[in-house]
């Protein structure tokens, strides 16, 4: 297939408003893809390079070779491309990945590099996101949507999807299962904002999780060969030794474990969040050797809300010199052979009791009324917890969604959303960028729409980290405003959102202030321009 073509198809998907003309735009180009094209076509089609790390950043692709005048380019050409200059290593590979994508863009026409631009940067800007992929992969390959959406969250790979769809049809998707090892998507939770409402969505008796302020984990164990991934499927386990050697103290001999890694002081209390994701992306030296399911109290959290470390955890930190970064799970998936994704919550939290030492338990209770799930939600936040999650016991784990079977209760609203542009300070923040302008995601058009502007909320410390950050993300400098690639998720805390014909979406938010940075979101999952409006209407008097 002509790289052209793809291109072009691109562009077309980016010009039409319209889900199901979008779907069917996409599942023609790809079933004109050759079988061996479909890795890469496929993934280009959703805005990703097969190829995960290239090397070539934002300063990389200035100055580039005029476009060709006509096209020669193949989709596998291509593909073979960016696999040469995401290969280059060693002395002079600036230098050499430089010539190489020199190349590959001289040879492409005005329409291929466009395309080319947006893979490299990561910011293919068509509105063909995963969920239209796999639509569009299930016309093309004339199977049921449900086969395709299960295969991939099992896989946690549209590429592999594509190529099992088009090539084997609905008996290939069947093929995949769990398989330790490979990460798949996590069950989200949905939001609410009392614990009554929450019990409203999953019904009674419900059981309520503390929910940890620190990042998500997924970890594989396959005899000894454990694996640590985040929330965003990124593997990380030679970053957090103590989870590695807590899991491996376990009698089992195969897991995949969901739960959060928190920061621990000294005395066991946690950290700030900011603390607990900036230790969980630093690398670190590998570890040595690399009750009733709805009623745990061996699990529940101490006074300050934590269980004790386990033994094992405080041992590996120790080789660190850092904080403790202490793993604790509120669900199992797969125990020895067994699959349990399909279970009902119940089985699956009896089997994580009966398979994970209660050191490593989140703090769980069941509830029967909105007394019972207030309480635990006050005692949650007594013990400086983000909050709770309320769960139904008889929801399967449903991976990759976000349903009414788990619903966050958090003690103020709050919204994750992008920074599109930052403000140098003035006064005491002079030097750094301080002001942070606001965007909610429009899923419509795939662009952020502005809401506000903060400042409040961020300390000396954060005001260096982010001035750092912005910069590198920056793709104007002026002497006032630096506008930025819309990639860092911020989570913000505010008390309502007004009208304002200030900016485009007419609406602002009340009294905006910083909670934390959200490294383990991408753009693409931040809150949408939809949501600000459902919380606008149905706060339309105060």
């Amino acid at each position: 297939m002509r790289f052209l073509d793809l291109a072009a198809t691109s562009a077309a998907v980016g010009a039409t408003t319209g889900r199901r003309a979008k779907v069917d735009l996409l599942a023609a180009a790809l079933r004109a893809l050759d079988p061996a094209e479909v890795p890469a076509g496929a993934g280009w089609l959703a805005g990703e390079l097969r190829q995960r790390q290239t090397g070539v950043g934002w300063a990389g692709l200035r100055d580039l070779p005029p476009p060709a005048a006509e096209p020669t380019l193949t989709v596998r050409a291509v593909d073979a491309a960016i696999d040469d200059i995401a290969s280059v290593a060693g002395p002079g590979s600036q230098a050499r990945r430089r010539q190489l994508l020199h190349g590959l863009f001289a040879a492409a026409t005005a329409d291929e590099q466009r395309m080319l631009r947006g893979l490299f940067s990561g910011e293919l800007r068509q509105g063909a996101q995963a969920g239209l992929l796999a639509d569009a992969v299930a016309r093309a390959a004339d199977v049921p949507l449900a086969a395709v959406r299960r295969a991939l969250l099992l896989a946690g790979d549209l590429r592999a999807v594509a190529v099992a769809a088009l090539g084997g049809g609905a008996a290939a998707l069947a093929e995949f299962r769990l398989r330790v090892g490979r990460p798949l998507a996590p069950m989200l939770a949905s939001s609410a904002p009392t614990v009554d409402d929450a019990l409203a969505a999953t019904g009674v008796p419900a059981v309520v999780d503390v929910k940890l302020d620190g990042i998500r984990i997924q970890v594989h164990r396959s005899g000894p060969d454990i694996a640590v991934f985040t929330r965003s499927l990124d593997e990380i386990t030679d970053r957090v030794p103590e989870v590695v050697a807590a899991v491996r103290a376990l009698p089992a001999r195969e897991l995949v474990l969901d739960g959060e890694a928190i920061g621990l002081d000294d005395t066991g209390r946690p950290l700030p969040f900011q603390q607990t994701s900036s230790r969980a992306a630093r690398r670190s030296a590998p570890a040595a050797g690399a009750g009733s399911p709805d009623d745990t109290p061996a699990s529940a959290p101490a006074a300050d809300g934590i269980a004790p470390v386990a033994p094992a955890v405080r041992a590996a930190a120790e080789n660190t010199g850092e904080a403790v970064l202490t793993p604790y799970f509120f669900d199992l998936l797969h125990l020895d052979g067994d699959d349990l994704i399909d279970r009902p919550g119940r089985e699956r939290w009896a089997a994580l009791a009966g398979a994970v030492d209660p050191t490593l338990l989140v703090g769980r209770m069941t509830v029967d009324d909105t007394e019972a799930a207030g309480a635990a939600f006050a005692a949650a936040l007594d013990a400086g917890q983000e909050g709770v999650v309320v769960k139904n016991p008889d929801a399967p784990y449903d991976a990759g969604r976000r349903g009414a079977a788990w619903v966050k209760v958090k003690p103020r609203h709050t919204l994750d959303l992008v920074v599109i542009a930052v403000e140098w300070g003035s006064g005491r923040r002079s030097g750094w960028l301080s002001n942070l302008h606001l965007g909610a995601r429009d899923p419509a058009t795939g662009e952020f729409v502005m809401l506000g502007k903060t400042f409040k909320g961020l300390t000396d410390e954060v005001l260096r980290w982010q001035t750092e950050r912005f910069l590198a993300l920056a793709v104007e400098r002026g002497d006032w405003v630096v506008r930025v690639r819309p990639e860092q998720v911020v989570e913000i805390a505010f008390d309502g959102v007004q009208t304002s014909s200030r900016y485009p979406g007419g609406m602002a938010l009340r009294f905006a202030r910083v909670v934390r940075y959200r490294s383990d979101k991408t753009a693409a999952e931040a809150d949408t321009i939809d949501a600000v409006r459902a919380i606008h209407a149905g706060h339309m008097s105060s």
